[in-house]
């Protein structure tokens, strides 16, 4: 059985080419933590992304995502903060967050997340740990929120995903080189 996947893709800066090669729906993910947030790139991005009927999530700035009416925000594994109580956005708008372990999920629940993604799941060049499909879903199976395979996705791994309890793939690179066209 074949299950719908949501796709997120993660850019670190704005390539109309790249953007506009892209015809699945998908969800782009902005984040570049070397740089100061430019607000026009980020306005910019939007317009694409409302154009060709994608979702625009902003990296770690809750304020400014809600400000920019995106969306919503993407909170990384490293950002801790639970302060998020008061704020108002959109009924539309979604906080998703990354996590590497069971704890981190629980942080991640008490920020309010709707998606957390799960990483790495399988082996990737900046970890040699992974999870493998059995140590993800022991993960997921303990959250009620909707979880995302996250890391060293490509095509010989792909179909190892609907053998997890995830709703979505996230990627950098492969989806770069040629993923897309696979899913």
């Amino acid at each position: 059985m074949h299950k719908y996947l949501d796709i997120y893709y993660f850019i670190d800066k704005l390539d109309f080419k790249e953007l506009s090669e892209i015809n699945k729906k998908i969800n782009i993910i902005f984040r570049d933590y070397n740089r100061q947030i430019d607000k026009n790139e980020i306005l910019t991005i939007k317009q694409i992304c409302k154009k060709k009927g994608f979702g625009l999530y902003l990296a770690n700035n809750l304020k400014l995502a809600i400000k920019l009416n995106l969306n919503g925000v993407y909170l990384p594994a490293f950002n801790k903060n639970l302060n998020f109580k008061n704020i108002s956005c959109a009924k539309n708008f979604k906080i998703i967050g990354s996590a590497h372990n069971f704890k981190e999920v629980r942080i991640k629940e008490k920020q309010k997340c709707e998606k957390i993604f799960i990483s790495p799941i399988f082996k990737t060049e900046k970890s040699k740990k992974y999870l493998d499909t059995i140590k993800f879903n022991l993960i997921a199976n303990k959250t009620k929120k909707q979880v995302v395979g996250l890391g060293g996705i490509n095509s010989k791994n792909l179909k190892k995903i609907n053998l997890t309890k995830s709703c979505g793939v996230a990627s950098i690179s492969w989806i770069k080189k040629n993923g897309l066209n696979k899913i």
